[in-house]
């Protein structure tokens, strides 16, 4: 079955707590010079071939219910 995934992050200007967090964690367990902004991953699997129609649809879902498009941004790819 094809699968479309939808990698949603924050926009760059939008603080990012959880990646504040991973990344101070991270430096505590010795890994220097990183830094962390976490997102959100949806993998949707598609029945029958993944179209520019059904792409639409996913693209047009992520926009309405998986990110929230006033702080997120998202992409669609397909695998």
């Amino acid at each position: 079955m094809p699968r479309v995934v939808v990698n949603v992050m924050p926009k760059p200007e939008i603080l990012d707590p959880q990646g504040k967090a991973v990344t101070g964690a991270l430096g505590r367990l010795g890994f220097a010079g990183m830094s962390v902004r976490q997102g959100k991953r949806f993998e949707i699997d598609v029945d029958g071939d993944v179209t520019a129609e059904k792409l639409a649809q996913i693209e047009q879902a992520a926009e309405q219910l998986l990110a929230n498009t006033v702080i997120e941004s998202f992409e669609v790819v397909a695998d």
